[in-house]
C-alpha cells in the first residue's frame, strides 16, 4: 500500500496537475489502447521512461526522446511556469509573463522538448517584439490543450469573485490560444475546479458549470456525464483522443465523474491513449482537490508519485510562496 500525503486543497490542485502530467509522459501520444494495455502488463502505466520502441507498429507520435521518467510535457512546463510567475510576483503581470514564456520556450531558453502549435505560434508573435509592444492577445487561433495548462494555478491562486476569475482565465488563455472554443473550455474547467475547491462534489461541479462550456462543448460534456461506469477507452472512441479541447474535455469529465481516487483517474486517463498529458493537467487538479476537500486520505496523490516528479522541489517551493500571497 502506498503512503499518501495530505495537502491543502488548492496546493493539491496544483500538484495534482503537475504530477498527473509527469505520470503520463512515458506513453504520451500513443494512440493505441491495445498497445498500452500490453505495456501495462510488462512495465506498468505511470512514470515510464519514454521509449520509441513502444510506438513501433502502433498508431502514435513519439515526441519525448530527450526526456526522462519524471519529466514534464510542454503542458506541465506551462503549468509550472505560471506557478513560478505568481509565486515570484504575487499577482499576474501580463508583460512579465509573456517575457518569461518567450525566454523559457524560445530559442536559447531552458526548455528542451516538443513545441506544440499554439506555443510555436505564440513564440513567433512575441520573438520579434520588445516587451512593451507585446499584444494583449498573443495566442494562436487554436483550441489545443495549452489553453488549459494554466487553469489549475490561476484558480488555486484566486481569491476574488467568480466573474473576476473568469475574466482572468480568458485574459491568460488568449495569450497562447486566441480561440473562442479554447476560452469556453477553460472557463468551464475553471468553474468546475473552483467549485470543487469550494466544497462542491465533483459530479455536481461538472454539471453546474455546463452553461459556461459553450455551444459546441456543452452537449459533448453532457453526453460524457450521462454514462454509468468508468470506461476511458470507450470515452476516447466516442469523443476523440487528440489534442483539442472539444475532444479531451468530455473525456476528462467522464473520468472525473466515475473515478474513486486520484490514482484510478490518472491511470484511466493514460490507458485511454492519445493526448493523455493534455488531459492530465485538468483531470489531476480536479480529482486531487476533491480528495483533499472530502478528507479522503485513500483517494489523494500517492506519496511515491510525488517523489517521482522531477521538479517537485521547485514546485513545492513555489506552492509554499503562493500560499503566503
Amino acid at each position: 500500500m502506498d503512503f499518501q500525503i495530505r495537502l491543502t486543497p488548492r496546493i493539491a490542485a496544483v500538484m495534482g496537475a503537475l504530477v498527473a502530467d509527469s505520470a503520463a509522459l512515458g506513453l504520451h501520444w500513443l494512440y493505441d489502447p491495445a498497445r498500452i494495455a500490453q505495456l501495462e502488463k510488462m512495465k506498468g502505466l505511470v512514470f515510464l521512461q519514454p521509449d520509441a520502441k513502444n510506438y513501433v507498429d502502433a498508431k502514435g507520435f513519439f515526441a519525448h526522446g530527450n526526456k526522462a521518467a519524471g519529466d514534464a510535457s510542454g503542458y506541465g512546463e506551462i503549468c509550472l511556469l505560471i506557478l513560478n510567475h505568481l509565486a515570484m510576483h504575487g499577482q499576474f503581470n501580463r508583460v512579465e509573463y509573456q517575457a518569461e514564456f518567450r525566454n523559457f520556450f524560445g530559442p536559447g531558453g531552458a526548455y528542451s522538448g516538443y513545441i506544440d502549435s499554439p506555443t510555436r505560434q505564440t513564440l513567433l508573435k512575441l520573438m520579434p517584439l520588445a516587451p512593451e509592444d507585446f499584444p494583449e492577445k498573443s495566442g494562436a487561433n487554436d483550441d489545443q490543450f495549452a489553453a488549459l495548462a494554466t487553469v489549475p494555478v490561476i484558480v488555486a491562486a484566486h481569491s476574488g469573485s467568480q466573474n473576476t476569475l473568469l475574466e482572468k482565465i480568458e485574459h491568460v488563455v488568449r495569450l497562447t490560444n486566441d480561440n473562442d472554443d479554447a476560452v469556453a473550455a477553460a472557463k468551464y474547467a475553471a468553474s468546475v475546479l473552483s467549485a470543487v475547491l469550494g466544497g462542491t462534489r465533483v459530479n455536481d461541479a461538472l454539471t453546474q458549470a455546463l452553461p459556461l462550456a459553450g455551444k459546441k462543448l456543452e452537449p459533448l460534456v453532457k453526453d460524457a456525464l450521462n454514462t454509468d461506469v468508468l470506461n476511458s477507452v470507450q470515452a476516447v472512441e466516442c469523443f476523440g483522443s487528440a489534442c483539442h479541447v472539444l475532444e479531451g474535455v468530455p473525456v476528462i469529465a467522464h473520468i472525473a465523474r466515475h473515478a474513486t481516487s486520484y490514482q484510478q483517474a490518472i491511470e484511466a486517463n493514460i490507458s485511454a491513449g492519445g493526448d493523455s498529458c493534455g488531459r492530465a493537467i485538468l483531470l489531476g487538479a480536479i480529482v486531487a482537490a476533491h480528495a483533499e476537500r472530502q478528507n479522503n486520505e485513500n483517494a489523494t496523490i500517492p506519496f511515491s508519485w510525488l517523489a517521482k516528479y522531477n521538479k517537485l522541489s521547485i514546485a513545492a517551493d513555489a506552492c509554499a510562496r503562493l500560499e503566503g500571497v
